[in-house]
């Protein structure tokens, strides 16, 4: 039965269609994952979420899954090994779902999946090394036969903090090579070219991306001189995954625990350790807030806090540092 099917099959008895009294989790996932999921920007998250949940709750009643139902899921994936991010995917589908259904569909029940997210580990902290980074774009040098775009690809993240899924969608038309940037627009319904935080905006491309990026050029109009893609293959189609050329580089360049968008992480980080301010360096890596990117690079940057104090020096009076003291005491002391 499709969406349309279940929708029409509450609609022939109000009270029911509008309490959702006997609806099952099957009911309100496919009506969720058929009007909601495909206007949000990532829709597989969701599907690989309701992938998991529909072996436990299919056929059950929404108002017999409580409480203790829920905390028993969470147990069962959490004693199966599955990871706090995956799990809170899972509880926020549910939690997302049924929220959905009570304001549009104006359901009466509660939502006992609210508020059950887990606690997940600290983020990765995983940047390169100058060296490293060297190590690593010599080590794509060496399979530019096999891998001939990886190379770029490496050296494009390392010097504009793209996302690796922004430069393996990145069209030509947003490409500016006399202006060195990048634009975006804001992401429509489905839409993979845009950016993340769903707003336009541009990308300043220094000269080794800018290198890159002509690079890119050159092998576009040596073999596909039609393709929209900047990374393509020689036929020209979009080169859909890097991790498997990527994996091989970071194994020859002998490093560990290398990941595609680590390049991002290092651009931030290089930036951080070169004391550029922490404004700056969110707008260039195009964070929604402020505060996302204090709470993964601040903290290398330990000399802030001395230098904030240190401001202070500059602002106390003329005395002496021992004067300053011996008239504090006085005046403590003798009121």
């Amino acid at each position: 039965m499709n969406a349309q099917a279940i929708r029409a099959g509450w609609r022939t008895e109000r009270h029911a269609e509008r309490t959702g009294e006997g609806a099952t989790f099957d009911d309100l996932m496919m009506l969720y994952l058929d009007q909601v999921t495909p206007t949000k920007r990532a829709p597989d998250r969701d599907r690989w979420s309701a992938k998991a949940l529909f072996p436990i709750f299919s056929g059950q009643r929404l108002n017999d899954i409580g409480a203790a139902e829920v905390r028993g899921y969470i147990a069962t994936r959490s004693a199966a090994g599955i990871a706090p991010g995956t799990l809170n995917k899972e509880i926020g589908l549910m939690s997302a779902a049924i929220n959905w259904a009570k304001r549009e569909l104006e359901w009466e029940m509660p939502n006992p999946w609210e508020s059950r997210r887990l606690m997940e580990p600290a983020g990765r902290d995983r940047w390169l090394t100058q060296d490293d980074a060297e190590r690593l774009l010599t080590a794509a040098t060496t399979r530019k036969d096999r891998y001939p775009w990886l190379h770029d690809f490496i050296r494009l993240g390392l010097n504009s903090g793209l996302r690796p899924g922004e430069m393996l969608w990145l069209e030509w038309k947003r490409v500016n090579l006399k202006g060195a940037y990048i634009t975006f627009e804001a992401a429509r319904i489905g839409d993979q070219t845009g950016q993340k935080n769903g707003k336009p905006g541009t990308v300043p491309l220094n000269q080794d991306a800018r290198d890159a990026i002509l690079a890119r050029a050159r092998f576009r109009a040596s073999y596909c001189p039609d393709s929209p893609w900047v990374f393509c293959r020689k036929d020209g189609s979009r080169i859909e995954s890097i991790k498997k050329g990527f994996a091989g580089c970071v194994t020859d360049a002998g490093l560990m625990n290398i990941h595609p968008h680590d390049l991002r992480r290092t651009f931030g980080s290089w930036l951080v350790q070169a004391g550029i301010g922490i404004e700056r360096v969110s707008a260039l890596l195009r964070h929604g807030d402020v505060a996302i990117t204090a709470r993964v690079y601040a903290h290398l940057r330990p000399s802030d806090l001395a230098d904030a104090v240190s401001i202070l020096n500059r602002q106390m009076p003329t005395k002496t540092g021992t004067h300053f003291h011996a008239d504090f005491h006085a005046t403590k002391d003798g009121g």
